[in-house]
Parts: C-alpha cells; structure tokens; sequence
C-alpha cells in the first residue's frame, strides 16, 4: 500500500495572492523593458534606522525592481559574513521586528508601485504557532511576499494558509543541491517567484560564480510555473549579464550592496552607484 502524500503535496502555494500579482507585474515590467529584474537587498535598521530607509528609496530610485528587505535576526544560518555583520549591527542600534515592520510600511508609502519582499527566518515569523500576527502586520505594512529562509513546503502549508487569508506571496528557494522532482514540487508552491541559490553555502559577494550556474538557471526555468530569480554570490556586473543571459528571471544582489555602503554603512550614494551598474548589466 503506498503511504499517504504529505499535506503540502495538495495545497495551492500563494501565487494567486494579491502581493504575487504584484511581484509578478514587475518581473512582466522588467521583461517588457527587455531585462532581467533587479532586486537589490538591504537590510532593516542598518546602521540605523533613518540610513536603512534612505538605502531602500536610494535602491528603488537607482532602478529596483523589486526590493528585498532583510528583518535583522541573531542567529542568521543562511547569511554570510557581511549580513551577519550588518543584522549584528543593526540590532545593536536598536533594531527590533517591530521597527523593521515600521520601515516597511516607510517604504511602502514613499515608494508604493516598489513591491517589497521582506527576508526572514522562521523563529522570527512562526514564532512557534501559525505566523498570523506577522503575516497580517506584514501585509498591512504594504509587503507583497515573503522570503522566510528556512522554512520548507513541508512544514509550510499553515503559513501558507495565513499568507492566502491576508494576500502575501510565500517565496521557497532550491538550492544545487536541490532534487528535480524535489525542486518542480517547490516551484509549484512558491508564490511570486522562486529564489534560487546559486551555489552551496552562505550568502556573500564572491570574485567568480560556480562554472554550474547557466545550467542550474537552465534547469530550475524549465520547471517553474513562477519566474525565477537566482541570489548568493552575486556581486559584479558580470555576474549579473552572465546570470540574464542564462535565461534567469531576475538577480538578486545583497551583501554586494551592504559593502557597498562602506565600513560605517552611510555611503548611500556609493551603494546607489552600484545598483545603476547593476542595473545596466540585466538588459538582454
């Protein structure tokens, strides 16, 4: 007798919330406009509160997409040295969820038509129920998704349920390492879009790419039903041309942009530089 399919085999994902349609328009945007989309990444209360908010509407204006939003958290598992050091920074100054949820509404307000897709882990958001009370206050904030780390399909579906009742896309990642079966099963969940990992490890600006990523890139689009967007590593403008020319969706750029702003994190005009050549390295 074959044993029963897990709960999240049959549940419907989040890409028909409103906030996946918002996410979808803008990757439907950046393809009309013949580009990959660019989706920079700072993170909240970084070094302070009034910087953070100045780095996400200097990203937004130099030509995001999409932006994603890191929610500083202790113990950050995927993150490398720079975020580490960045989220360890901002809570220092004081950074709590509460306030990073303040900055997003900030955002969202200053820059409405910017679909904002926050990043966090699954203590922070679950906090050892459902995840309503996040979901609702993210949503009611103005965030279109969601990126919790490590959180799987498996264990996902009752956040799921939530992010449906109250219009938030729930975003998975696969990873190299990912199965194919596996990876068509979470493509099919994730809402939005799908952030693909573009190698094995943690996040951080590296010199080169895997020799791998045009194939991974390859192999994730033919599954996945949502566009897909490929983070971890990249850092330089080549990357970014390799990475649309391998047929990915759009790029996500995060600890780059964070050594951007300098050692003492205010060189908004540095990390805004950046993000223009970024920018001009997505067009196909």
């Amino acid at each position: 007798m074959s044993s029963p399919a897990p709960p999240w085999a049959t549940e419907s994902g989040t890409n028909e919330t409103a906030g996946a349609r918002r996410i979808a328009a803008a990757f439907a945007r950046a393809r009309a406009d013949g580009r990959t989309a660019l989706i920079p990444y700072v993170v909240a209360g970084y070094p302070d509160a009034e910087t953070s908010f100045a780095s996400a509407l200097a990203a937004a204006d130099a030509g995001a997409d999409l932006l994603e939003v890191g929610l500083p958290y202790s113990d950050p598992l995927a993150d490398g040295a720079t975020l580490q050091r960045a989220s360890g920074a901002a809570l220092a100054a004081g950074a709590t969820l509460e306030r990073s949820l303040r900055l997003i509404e900030h955002i969202a307000a200053a820059r409405p038509n910017l679909p904002l897709v926050p990043m966090a882990y699954a203590n922070q958001v679950l906090r050892g129920g459902d995840g309503e009370a996040v979901a609702r206050r993210l949503a009611g904030a103005g965030a279109a998704g969601l990126i919790v780390a490590d959180l799987t399909p498996d264990e996902g579906a009752p956040f799921e349920a939530v992010a449906r009742r109250v219009g938030l896309a729930v975003v998975y990642l696969v990873a190299p390492t990912t199965p194919p079966a596996r990876m068509a099963r979470i493509a099919a969940r994730s809402g939005g879009f799908l952030y693909c990992v573009s190698l094995v490890g943690v996040t951080g600006a590296r010199a080169s790419l895997p020799s791998t990523v045009g194939r991974l890139v390859r192999e994730v689009r033919s599954v996945s039903p949502v566009p897909v967007a490929v983070g971890f590593g990249v850092s330089r403008p080549a990357h970014v041309r390799a990475i649309a020319r391998a047929g990915a969706d759009g790029v996500i750029v995060a600890s780059a942009l964070v050594d951007a702003l300098g050692p003492d994190g205010h060189d908004v005009a540095g990390m805004a530089k950046l993000v223009s050549r970024l920018l001009d390295a997505t067009r196909l």
